[in-house]
């Protein structure tokens, strides 16, 4: 059974919804990344990009509407979300489902040159500082020399202090934003789970399960140590409102 492309808007454009709520300025976050990847691949006849837990592909189209020579792949663990872009943004992009960092992850991409740009958001706090180490090491090996990771997340300023300051600021930024009462996380999982459209797809919600949860607390300078250990030349932050940072490390 096949999804329609009707049911697949509504939910993703729900799920875009939800998101919202963790990251209020997350459309601009995404347009940063854009400009990053579009700036440092404008020699690049036809750019091979991945979105590392791309979800329905929300970044991964941007990427592939500004730059419209460009191969995109959207990465996830989770097949629901994979089928829900393939039937929204259809063939604009190509959909890999795997859990980043698993053995073999990068081989099951199918690459088949090396990567301009890799790029994420709001996904890799989820990985433990050995994972992620280990993460950045092999994209370093797979980018060419010159290509680009780029990374916005929720990432710890190096002062605690400063830290606690920046969550209060990005509160009340969300607060003026009203990005509170939109749906979360949770309850968008239920009303899927529950839904009989997505429920009788081969890719059933109730079969479904989220990679463990390994976390870490890496400050800016965390990462930017472990993206320099990993083979990076270049590491630095170049937006940041609040805590919410896009870091940008180039090979």
């Amino acid at each position: 059974m096949s999804m329609s492309t009707t049911v697949a808007a509504q939910w993703v454009e729900r799920w875009e919804n939800q998101q919202q709520r963790y990251a209020i300025d997350r459309e601009e976050r995404f347009t940063v990344i854009t400009d990053v990847v579009e700036h440092l691949s404008r020699d690049r006849p036809a750019p091979l990009i991945v979105d590392l837990g791309s979800g329905p592909g929300a970044l991964a189209a941007r990427l592939a509407t500004r730059l419209p020579t460009a191969e995109v792949l959207a990465v996830d663990a989770d097949p629901l979300l994979l089928e829900l872009g393939r039937a929204h943004y259809g063939s604009a992009l190509r959909y890999v489902e795997v859990t980043i960092g698993a053995p073999g992850w990068l081989d099951a991409l199918t690459l088949d040159r090396p990567l301009d740009a890799a790029v994420s958001t709001t996904a890799l706090h989820y990985l433990g500082e050995q994972t992620l180490r280990k993460v950045y090491r092999e994209l370093a090996e797979r980018l060419r020399p010159g290509g680009v990771f780029v990374n916005g997340d929720h990432i710890f300023p190096d002062s605690v202090a400063i830290h606690d300051l920046a969550q209060e600021i990005g509160r009340r930024r969300s607060e003026r934003c009203q990005a509170l009462p939109q749906e979360d996380w949770q309850s968008w999982w239920s009303s899927a789970t529950a839904d009989p459209e997505l429920s009788a797809l081969p890719a059933r919600t109730g079969e479904r399960h989220h990679p463990h949860c390994e976390d870490n607390d890496l400050s800016v300078s965390g990462h930017m140590e472990l993206l320099r250990e990993a083979g990076f030349g270049h590491a630095g932050t170049v937006w940041q409102y609040g805590n919410s940072h896009v870091l940008v490390a180039v090979r």
